[in-house]
């Protein structure tokens, strides 16, 4: 009978003679792999040479070639009139290059699974590769803009905190946290709020504020109602909770709120998502009395308002309007915002404003997908909130965004002159552009990128009644922002 060693090795070996590589090296790669697999362990006794020429059908001299080979690289040990043995170097993890079927299959990972599993149908990735230079998005900050040396000093003064460590090592939370309590603060000075830590959730982003909320909302073909153009994030997170979207029509005023009245019934509707500042992707604002309408018709209705006020800081002319749930005395409104949109994004924030009831049970999710939460980035807004910083970085910023707004419209007007249409918002950092001849936008995408320039599907709207750009201009200074309209326009006209 052949040892366990010998049946092994005839399982794992397998060598083309016709390969560019020498025969013995085959195989020595292969028993390294072997033994890096911790199929041969230390102390193991290999065939003799003759053995292992008769197991592997090659010459001796190829046998002691193997050995050879394994022994310069310490691999084994030849100790003469005893045998192979095998060693283990101090560093083994080195992948080796095996041509075997059986085992060189593990250094190209697996493509898919081989178990099954439920795909997401709506999470479709909007992620697309590019490589140009130049490119317009939705409409975010312009990281240059973030203070990177006045960071630093407060990052590092943060750091030094003593209490961070007690934080972090405190198994349960006695009250309320300062970086709570100054948020709370912020919002009840900076969008009429009267409310206190307990009606308030912090979390990482808006998107991960939206999926808590709606976990707890939504059950299956629960109806959502979002405006005809809507975020097609939140939409993805709707459609993953198992709602079912139905559209209700945008004009210059926001959301159509009659229509809802006259189309749906009491009872029928789970919730409304709403921009209520500027309504995503079309700028436009939902008036006060449209507003004061939605209020009264969720109390009638008996349905949920989710407010997604994702761009409140970015007010240019006038004051931002008050959220509707600075003004909802009967807990109909879930208020959805961010913090330090100036910031670098991983200093960005999330957070929820609703009844007590729904906080409570918000944060028992957000205990499952971010237990650990991120005390150096909420001591710090906390400190910057207090000592104003917050405030101060974002009127800086928004004198910048304005220019560019403002020199951006100038661009296009001498540019596109009467080829495309869209009203100057009073903040944001989009612009809702409309395009009087319909064209394909797919085929200006092409054509764009052609020129350098990136514009993502996300930004692209288009059905038999739209054809429209979301132009985020945000993130390009003014000499960027010429030199992307110009890009724009020698793509539009290579379409034409």
């Amino acid at each position: 009978m052949n040892s366990p060693v010998s049946d092994l090795l005839n399982q794992l070996i397998h060598f083309e003679k016709s390969s560019s590589k020498a025969v013995y090296i085959q195989i020595a790669e292969q028993i390294v792999n072997a033994i890096q697999r911790g199929y041969l362990i230390k102390g193991t006794v290999l065939p003799g040479t003759r053995s292992l020429s008769q197991i592997l059908q090659v010459h001796r001299n190829t046998a002691v070639a193997v050995y050879d080979e394994l022994a310069s690289q310490g691999w084994v040990d030849i100790i003469p009139n005893k045998g192979t043995f095998v060693l283990v170097p101090a560093q083994t993890n080195a992948p080796i290059k095996a041509t075997t079927q059986q085992i060189d299959r593990v250094y190209q990972y697996s493509k898919t699974t081989g178990f099954s599993f439920q795909p997401s149908f709506n999470l479709a990735s909007t992620l697309q590769l590019a490589t140009t230079k130049y490119y317009i998005n939705d409409g975010t900050p312009d990281l240059r803009l973030h203070p990177v040396h006045q960071f630093s000093r407060w990052y590092s003064a943060v750091m030094k905190r003593k209490s961070l460590i007690k934080k972090w090592n405190q198994p349960i939370q006695l009250s309320y946290s300062v970086y709570e309590t100054q948020l709370c603060n912020y919002l009840n000075a900076t969008r009429g709020f009267h409310i206190n830590p307990s009606s308030l959730i912090s979390t990482r982003s808006t998107e991960m504020s939206l999926y808590i909320v709606s976990q707890l909302l939504i059950k299956q073909n629960d109806i959502v109602l979002v405006g005809h153009l809507s975020n097609y994030a939140s939409n993805m997170i709707f459609q993953q909770a198992g709602a079912f979207i139905k559209t209700i029509p945008v004009d210059k005023h926001g959301l159509d709120v009659d229509y809802i009245s006259k189309h749906f019934v009491k009872g029928s509707i789970r919730c409304v998502y709403v921009c209520a500042h500027r309504q995503y992707p079309t700028t436009a604002t939902l008036s006060a009395e449209r507003r004061f309408k939605l209020l009264e018709l969720a109390k009638a209705y008996q349905f949920a308002i989710i407010e997604d006020d994702y761009d409140y800081d970015f007010q240019f002319e006038g004051s931002a309007m008050l959220p509707m749930a600075s003004a909802d005395a009967n807990g109909m409104v879930i208020y959805l915002g961010k913090l330090g949109q100036s910031l670098f994004p991983s200093f960005q924030t999330g957070y929820v404003v609703a009844p007590e009831n729904l906080i409570s049970e918000a944060k028992n999710y957000l205990q499952l997908l971010d237990k650990q939460g991120d005390i150096l980035q909420e001591q710090m807004l906390s400190e910057l909130i207090s000592e104003g910083e917050i405030y101060r970085l974002i009127k800086k910023n928004i004198l910048v965004y304005k220019k560019r707004r403002d020199y951006l419209c100038k661009c296009l007007a001498t540019y596109f002159q009467d080829l495309i249409t869209w009203k100057m918002p009073s903040g944001g950092l989009a612009l809702w552009l409309e395009f009087k001849t319909k064209i394909s936008l797919v085929k200006l995408a092409e054509a764009a990128e052609r020129n350098d320039l990136y514009l993502p599907k996300t930004t692209l709207y288009q059905d038999r009644n739209t054809c429209a750009i979301r132009f985020g201009f945000g993130h390009l200074n003014e000499d960027e922002i010429e030199l992307v309209v110009k890009k724009l326009k020698m793509a539009y006209n290579a379409v034409i």
